[in-house]
């Protein structure tokens, strides 16, 4: 029960990583908001989730979205104590020049923007509140890109370099914020990742980490867990790779 009394709210946590963190914080004694672009998803995995938990409706790239959910979430339990920018997207598995203007914009929208959005609509309150845990989740992409993701992994890149920044501007309010990096793992963006989700494809990925498989969903709640928990207490800035060795 690391984590009892929290609240905690996390994007894109209808499906893949997102849900995996909410289940883990679940476990561990918190309660949950789930927050996902398609409602009725978010409110499937509340339900299937259980009590402590509850869904709202957010497109991460649009600040009155971020708002609007925000305030449900601080109707509804009061406080909020802990911030997981999940919810990411990629552009196809291809050359870098193929990749349209609109599909570029909406990768930043999703994957960095929000950051910013969700700092705007949740930093006043943690301030308020004498302090909070935010937790990004980033991407070996932004350590050791592979070929096909170019301006993925750049939007990863700043991910992971913005939670260093947040993290010493902001350790004098007393918020903590950490990132995750994980490697290629079983969701539903694994194909878009690859450019065809084939068994050779698969093989390929595998291949180029050292523990053999591909993440998971539980991989990221249990990382997830001790960075938002009181014993990360002197953990800030870092972006801790859940790669099994793949950026050594």
């Amino acid at each position: 029960m690391r984590l009892q009394g929290k609240t905690a709210l996390v994007t894109g946590g209808a499906q893949g990583f997102g849900l995996g963190i909410a289940q883990a914080f679940l476990r561990e004694g918190a309660k949950v908001a789930v927050l996902d672009i398609n409602g009725e998803k978010a409110e499937q995995a509340a339900e299937a989730l259980g009590e402590g938990a509850i869904a709202a409706t957010c497109d991460v790239g649009k600040a009155a979205s971020v708002d609007a959910a925000v305030a449900q979430v601080l109707a509804a339990f009061g406080r909020l104590d802990i911030g997981v920018n999940n919810a990411g997207i990629s552009h196809r598995n291809q050359p870098m020049l193929d990749v349209s203007e609109e599909e570029f914009d909406r990768v930043f929208a999703v994957n960095v923007k929000s950051i910013y959005l969700m700092a705007k609509a949740t930093v006043p309150h943690f301030r308020a509140h004498g302090g909070g845990v935010i937790l990004n989740i980033g991407s070996t992409a932004g350590v050791r890109p592979r070929p096909g993701l170019a301006w993925y992994n750049g939007s990863k890149g700043a991910v992971n370099l913005l939670s260093k920044s947040m993290a010493v501007e902001l350790a004098p309010d007393r918020i903590r914020v950490n990132a995750i990096a994980p490697v290629a793992g079983e969701t539903p963006l694994l194909a878009t990742f690859m450019g065809e989700d084939t068994p050779e494809k698969r093989a390929q990925f595998r291949a180029s980490i050292p523990w053999g498989r591909l993440s998971t969903p539980q991989d990221m709640g249990h990382a997830a867990v001790f960075l938002c928990s009181d014993e990360a207490e002197m953990v800030t800035g870092t972006v801790l790779t859940v790669d099994g060795g793949r950026c050594i």
